[in-house]
Formats: C-alpha cells, structure tokens, sequence
C-alpha cells in the first residue's frame, strides 16, 4: 500500500538531495519556506550547475496563508548594448559564447526580495547561514552526478571554448566521470563575498564591477549600467469572481534600485 509522505515540520524538494538537505536542514533550525529555498538554490547551484546557477534567471509563487499569493519574476532585461548594430554580421543569435550572455541575471534579485518578504513573516536567517552550505560544498567539492557527466559530454563541443568552462568543468580538456569530486573555489568566493556584503553587491558593488569587467573582456554586451539598473518585477495575485467568468487580476510592482 502506497502512503503519502507527511510532515508537521514542513518539507523541503530539489533536484539534487545536498540542496533538499540544506533547504531542511533551515526548516529544522526554526526557518521559514522562503529562507529554506534560498539555502537550497544557492546549494543547487554547486551541486548540480549543469542544471542550475546564480547567473540565470529566476520565477518566486509565494503563498502566505490567508493572503493573495504573490510572484516575483525574477528575469534580467537585456543588456543595452544587445542591439542589431552589436550583432551585425549574424543571421541568428548567438546561442553558447559570450555573446549569448546579453541578459543581466536576474536569480539573486528574486532571493533579495524574496528575503524582504520572509523579513515581514519575521524570517531571521542570516545571509552566511543561508549560504554556508553552497560555500562548503563549492570549496570542499561535490560528487559528479551520472546527469552531469553525460550532459557535459553531450553539449561540449558547444561549451568546450567558452571563456572559463573548461578550468571550471572538464578534468584535462575532457568531461568528468560520475563520482569525480568538483571543486569550484572561484564560486565559493563569490558565495563568501556575498554573504559578507550582501545580495545587492552582485548589482551594485566590488562583485558587479568585477563581473561587468569580465563580461566586457570576453565580447558581452552587458555593462555595469546594466547591472545596476536590475530589479524584479513582483506581482500581487489575487483570485476574483466575475458575474461572466473566473478571472485573475495581477497587480504590479516594479521594484528597480535608483541609484
């Protein structure tokens, strides 16, 4: 006979165990859902970055009981400089290589929201305790999956020449086999590095001028003004009867650092 799992104390899924392990380890310790799913992302990223990583982009539905649930899309704009003018020459965007790269990544302004939101539920996890377990994961290493092997395989001729994707991912030029230990040291410092200055310095600080430079060097598009200018857009839902028809009205509210 088939039981149905249960929990009082809440549950925590993700698609590796180390990211479901921290996001309950913060449920176990008097965390909220929203704190234990920033633990369990951040960890996610190291654990399983053929999937997941702080560079994407992210989608938040936040349902506090008795209250209109609410969204936060967390998705970067364009970069300004992503113009025709700028890929001139191509018939197509270009889909791997730093061209690709001309959205801002918008993952770590959905966590500062996010967290804005757990703050009003009375959320008191701090930023290094969110993301000590992604740090210690990144520096002391992480057993490659069966997944990320055979994708890293599958897509290398596409990613073999990207600037960093080889030092970071392959062993001697070639993909890892499941079981070898990844150790990702420049991933753990931007993790420590964010949990001592905060979120916000991805967009607005050392860190984002650090990336803006970067991504200047290698041929992106995207610039420091772009980073700066970043901010989700946070929907309120809520659920109406019509004399006609169900509908769902969405209230929004653009959220961008004026500075």
């Amino acid at each position: 006979m088939i039981h149905t799992l249960k929990s009082l104390g809440g549950m925590m899924v993700a698609p590796h165990h180390l990211a479901a392990q921290a996001g309950r380890d913060v449920l176990r310790q008097g965390g909220n859902a929203v704190e234990a799913m920033v633990a369990a992302a951040a960890t996610v990223a190291v654990v399983y970055p053929h999937m997941n990583s702080i560079g994407g982009d992210g989608f938040w539905l936040i349902h506090e009981p008795g209250k209109p649930p609410v969204a936060i899309d967390a998705c970067g704009p364009a970069a300004a400089l992503a113009t025709p003018e700028f890929y001139a020459g191509h018939d197509v965007l270009p889909s791997r290589g730093p061209q690709a790269a001309l959205t801002v990544a918008g993952t770590l302004g959905g966590w500062i929201r996010a967290l804005e939101l757990s703050a009003e539920w009375g959320g008191r996890a701090s930023l290094p305790h969110l993301l000590s377990e992604a740090i210690r994961h990144a520096e002391n290493g992480v057993v490659v999956s069966t997944s990320q092997a055979g994708l890293t395989r599958q897509k290398l001729e596409g990613l073999k020449n990207c600037p960093g994707f080889a030092d970071t991912y392959l062993v001697n030029g070639q993909p890892p086999e499941p079981g070898h230990v990844l150790k990702q040291p420049a991933l753990a410092q931007t993790f420590r590095h964010l949990a001592e200055h905060g979120l916000d310095d991805f967009y607005r600080g050392a860190l984002a001028r650090s990336l803006a430079d970067d991504l200047a060097r290698v041929g992106s598009p995207v610039r420091l003004q772009d980073l700066r200018t970043t901010g989700p857009v946070v929907w309120s839902l809520c659920m109406c009867v019509c004399q006609t028809a169900r509908c769902t009205t969405y209230r929004r509210r653009r959220r961008v650092c004026p500075r």
